[in-house]
């Protein structure tokens, strides 16, 4: 597979496909016969189901992409890879999802054609829509997190399910917010038409009350009755201060050193994130499984 390819799927963006293991770790599921299994499956077919969608972006966007200071390099806008090649591709991922959902439970199926046509619908129409495109986003993650309870067949916190959706909705309000600098800063025009209606102030606004909203439902949700009994423990409130200093680190990278248009190379490439997320996983693991 060329470098090219691997662009035009967006292999690093499959980091954002691991929300399909929330509710594997969540459910105290994680050593529970094939769930783990099951659960890796479901992640890949997330991950080809993204691809699909990143390459019919392209494919509709490659006009405003060559207009855009960055993303005129991508494999298509640049011309490194042909239409006909990204079609073939298209067809290939198309097959691939087909032939493997079958194998699946219904609901977990009902749910990724569900993410797809989401995703195509954003494509083609939603993204042009204020407000309505980051809430689009957010949807794509919550359901992520529902196709990983469904797969192993287990319920999900309705608060890790908010917690989910104002994650997203922060990420994707937060990406406008560096979208609006570039503009700014380059004086290129508007490259995407729903950036005309958004300012800077109002992204800011959004993007405090998306974060306020991750912190106090995933408070809530470490101290809810339901949580207590399943983990017969109250020390999950503990892992409260990681998801508060990576909120709190994340607006740091974006305000002050301009680093918000890429989400995934953020979370990949700066250390205290990566040392945060790291810390979070380990200590959340130990107090579910071994009630430390």
């Amino acid at each position: 597979m060329s470098i090219e390819i691997i662009k035009l799927i967006r292999l690093p963006q499959w980091i954002k496909n691991l929300f399909v293991f929330v509710p594997i770790l969540f459910s105290k599921h994680l050593f529970v016969n094939y769930d783990f299994l099951y659960t890796l499956y479901g992640f890949f077919i997330l991950c080809f189901s993204s691809s699909l969608i990143y390459v019919i972006n392209d494919l509709i966007d490659i006009e405003a992409d060559r207009a855009h200071p960055f993303k005129k390099n991508r494999p298509l806008a640049s011309g490194k890879v042909s239409k006909s090649t990204a079609f073939i591709l298209v067809a290939i991922l198309v097959i691939t999802i087909a032939a493997t959902l079958p194998f699946f439970d219904l609901k977990f199926a009902v749910t990724v054609l569900l993410f797809i046509s989401l995703n195509v619908l954003y494509s083609f129409f939603l993204k042009h829509l204020v407000i309505l495109d980051i809430f689009s986003i957010a949807a794509g993650f919550s359901l992520r997190v529902l196709a990983g309870a469904f797969i192993i067949n287990v319920e999900i916190s309705s608060w890790l399910i908010l917690t989910t959706m104002f994650i997203s909705l922060f990420l994707g309000v937060m990406k406008r917010h560096s979208e609006l600098n570039l503009v700014t800063e380059n004086s290129s025009g508007v490259t995407r038409k729903v950036l005309s209606q958004y300012s800077i102030n109002f992204a800011d606004q959004i993007s405090t009350i998306a974060a306020a909203g991750v912190i106090i439902c995933y408070a809530l949700y470490t101290v809810a009755d339901r949580t207590i009994l399943i983990f017969e423990t109250e020390h999950l409130i503990y892992t409260t201060p990681f998801v508060v200093f990576g909120i709190f680190r994340y607006m740091y990278l974006v305000y002050l050193k301009d680093e918000g248009e890429n989400t995934t190379k953020i979370m990949l490439s700066d250390l205290p994130m990566i040392i945060t997320v790291l810390l979070y996983i380990i200590i959340t693991f130990n107090i579910i499984y071994f009630k430390l």
